[in-house]
């Protein structure tokens, strides 16, 4: 993670809508498709450590995060919770009942090894629950400036599962504000402008508050069915 991003993150993902809203929808996917509440979960590429909190409620948590500058942060940050483990390795015994993988894969260049690397971290019939961003043509200098590789579609996410996890649910999800978010990003992609700054930052109160529940109210939806479009993409998968 850049020195700008990682300061953009911190500064922002306690608040921010999309940081907050995208954690509810994560637990909220989780208390449906996990049946105990004791398991050994994998904050894999944990970032600024969002969801590290949220997770606790389904069992011990380790986190990996692989930029040293931001494994540091959570080292201190953490280091008087007895129920989450901040890890600097991932020792090759280590078998985990639950990974997550929010916005990680797409910074990977190669996703196809990472999904197998994440296949062998799961104990039999583990869970594998990631999230990215959607669509090719919604690729922009906000995607380079993180790092992005690539963004996904419903089909190519599929495809890079299915080889190693029997696929439980695969959806779009950012849908009720697809038609803003997009037509912003293709914008800036006309007149190719820098607009990561904007889009990272936190809005004033009230429109943060707003975009959150807008956001947030899709789980009603996706709970139970599989959205048709949308900014990003959610996968649950268990493994072979």
């Amino acid at each position: 993670m850049h020195q700008e991003t990682f300061k953009r993150h911190i500064k922002n993902h306690k608040k921010h809508w999309w940081f907050q809203a995208r954690k509810e929808i994560i637990r909220i996917l989780l208390k449906k498709n996990l049946k105990t509440r004791a398991n050994k979960l994998l904050d894999f590429g944990s970032g600024s450590g969002v969801n590290i909190d949220m997770l606790q409620e389904f069992g011990k948590i380790f986190v990996f995060e692989k930029d040293y500058q931001t494994y540091k942060f959570l080292k201190k940050n953490y280091k008087k919770n007895k129920n989450a483990k901040i890890l600097k390795n991932l020792n090759h015994n280590n078998k985990f009942d639950v990974i997550l993988a929010a916005d990680v894969i797409e910074h990977i260049k190669d996703d196809k090894k990472i999904i197998n690397y994440l296949s062998n971290k799961l104990k039999k019939n583990g869970l594998l629950l990631i999230t990215v961003p959607a669509y090719s043509f919604l690729y922009s200098n906000k995607d380079k400036a993180l790092k992005h590789f690539r963004r996904y579609s419903k089909l190519s996410l599929k495809k890079l599962i299915a080889s190693k996890f029997n696929i439980s649910k695969i959806s779009y999800f950012n849908f009720f504000l697809f038609l803003p978010i997009s037509i912003s990003i293709i914008f800036f992609k006309i007149l190719n402008l820098n607009f990561i700054n904007s889009a990272e930052s936190t809005p004033n109160f009230i429109i943060n508050k707003i975009l959150y529940f807008i956001f947030k109210s899709e789980i009603l939806i996706l709970n139970k069915f599989n959205l048709p479009f949308g900014i990003s993409l959610v996968c649950i998968a268990k493994r072979k």
